[in-house]
């Protein structure tokens, strides 16, 4: 897995909206618009345009005397990445164990819309590493983690995903038939793990368990990665059973 720089234009509206954010949760007053251009140097007419949007999107209350605070949205955004925070927390000891004792590569990923999303890694235990940094997106209909993350999901909801994308013939091995691909999804569901035989690089095996969270709109998954060699079928078997047990303990974990 490799990743790419990528070019963009940077939204000056995000920069002031943000900052303007960032202000107000330092006190624990509401804001007019003017101490807010006054706060932060910007021009009130910009401030006022910026400050409603954030208020119809629910990032903002508007008080009764016209003054602005944090809404409900926002807090409920704080609460989903607080969520992760503490998922990484939980895992990540458990990472270095599944690095340490199978050298491979530990990942652990959560779905957002089309794409798994990497959150934690450990990759030091080898001098081999498969290449992949900490808010890497990965297609969802890729390898192992993308169907161990699916099979959390209702059969709807997996039919409408595979309906509204294709699938891509990343190597020889890639799975690009619909019908075959809802299977695995299945298939993982059943098991309990996936595993990607050079489906999605080519030289690279995978294996993912799903990690139920308790949340229901958080899918998380754990997969371990390395070179063909490494995942020998012996290897396989005995990675598949100690992650497996890897999910048990931290099931009981996320649960407290």
């Amino acid at each position: 897995m490799k990743t790419s720089s990528v070019r963009y234009k940077r939204v000056p509206a995000l920069d002031k909206g943000f900052a303007i954010l960032d202000l107000i949760a330092k006190e624990t007053v509401s804001f007019g618009i003017t101490d807010i251009a006054n706060g932060l140097g910007y021009n009130k007419g910009t401030v006022f345009n910026i400050v409603h949007t954030l208020t119809d999107l629910g990032v903002l209350d508007r008080t009764e005397d016209s003054r602005f605070r944090l809404g409900a949205k926002l807090y409920r955004l704080g609460k989903a990445a607080d969520g992760n925070a503490r998922l990484v927390t939980v895992v990540h000891p458990y990472l270095e164990s599944i690095n340490r004792k199978t050298k491979l590569s530990a990942f652990l990923g959560i779905r957002s819309g089309p794409r798994a999303v990497i959150i934690d890694k450990v990759d030091t235990a080898y001098d081999i590493k498969i290449h992949s940094e900490i808010g890497m997106r990965i297609p969802l209909l890729a390898g192992a983690g993308g169907r161990a993350l699916l099979c959390q999901l209702p059969d709807q909801e997996v039919d409408r995903i595979l309906a509204e994308n294709t699938l891509k013939r990343f190597t020889p091995k890639s799975c690009i038939r619909k019908k075959g691909y809802r299977e695995m999804v299945q298939r993982t569901r059943v098991e309990g793990v996936a595993f990607d035989d050079e489906e999605y690089i080519e030289g690279i095996r995978a294996l993912s368990v799903p990690l139920p969270t308790g949340q229901e709109n958080l899918q998380a998954a754990i997969w371990a990665v390395g070179l063909k060699r490494l995942l020998t079928p012996r290897a396989i078997v005995s990675t598949t059973r100690y992650l497996k047990d890897v999910v048990m303990e931290l099931q009981g974990e996320l649960a407290f």
